[in-house]
């Protein structure tokens, strides 16, 4: 009767021989911190201080505060009208571990390479965790209420944000930040020259013509560029880590704000890619979001 130990040392690979285990936490751990390094340069470059962590389920709820009436004033001794304020829901977005998973066929390794397989069909996997991410938050800037006046041109209608953040957010220390279609962008650039950054897929200017971060995004309406503060913007997550982290093998990165992981899905024979995230930026104030035009 031959043992567990020697029936291991007959079927043992070969001394040297390349297994999945040499391979995929380093695959993981690239990918890994390539997603997280990715959120941080968003997260820097929105000027969002610092992600909260939060439970899976969690509602993120963004308001309009309004202002009902204007009272008129009174004499002295006489009783003070009522100023009626209200704060309204605008929209609720529930925080939630979303997944994703790709899967990569022996065949299609023995055709192209691995390199062409799996690392360049993960890079498009991970563009479809960018893609979340940034449609979720542009859903919230969006949805912003307040209005600029119109500017002949982008410079101008930049100047009229900046001027309606100044006032809406008087005495307090803000940081303007911006957001302009391309083709707007485009007919700037036409007479101007400027040096863009990419953070997490979008292209931004810093401190675009000294007015603030301005950022390049198809997701708002050309010929209306969109501007709020840094301090109105946040940033929360699920951490990838713990016992999820655990029980499916995640590599996550000290932050937390993703998992990601390789195994071999023997029965398929292929290679699986999992990636869990529950990042989200929003901004809270829907009022102190200002949509401009270029007239």
């Amino acid at each position: 009767m031959y043992t567990n130990e020697y029936i291991k040392q007959i079927f043992a690979p070969e001394e040297n021989t390349i297994v999945t285990a040499d391979i995929e936490p380093v695959v993981s751990i690239d990918h890994n911190n390539r997603l997280a390094e990715g959120i941080k340069t968003l997260q820097r470059a929105l000027g969002i201080t610092q992600m909260v962590a939060m439970n899976e389920g969690t509602q993120i709820k963004q308001y309009k505060v309004t202002k009902v009436n204007t009272p008129e004033q009174v004499a002295e001794g006489e009783v003070i009208p009522l100023t009626k304020i209200t704060r309204k829901l605008v929209n609720t977005f529930n925080l939630v571990l979303k997944k994703y998973r790709k899967q990569t066929t022996a065949e299609a390794i023995q055709a192209t390479t691995r390199t062409h397989a799996v690392s360049e069909t993960d890079a498009k996997l991970m563009g479809e965790v960018r893609k979340e991410i940034k449609s979720t938050f542009f859903a919230t800037i969006n949805a912003g209420t307040g209005t600029a006046t119109a500017g002949s041109n982008l410079q101008e209608a930049l100047a009229n944000l900046w001027g309606a953040l100044q006032v809406y957010f008087e005495d307090q220390d803000v940081t303007p930040v911006f957001f302009i279609h391309p083709l707007d962008a485009a007919a700037y650039l036409g007479s101007a020259a400027i040096t863009t950054q990419t953070a997490f897929g979008i292209s931004y200017v810093e401190n675009f013509l000294g007015l603030g971060n301005a950022f390049i995004t198809p997701a708002v309406t050309q010929g209306a560029p969109v501007a709020t503060v840094t301090q109105n913007l946040n940033g929360a997550y699920i951490p990838a880590g713990g016992e999820v982290a655990q029980t499916f093998g995640l590599t996550f990165d000290a932050t937390g704000l993703v998992g990601t992981t390789h195994y071999l899905e023997q029965s398929t024979a292929s290679v699986d890619t999992l990636i869990m995230s529950g990042v989200i930026f929003y901004a809270e104030d829907a009022n102190g979001i200002f949509k401009g035009s270029i007239a």
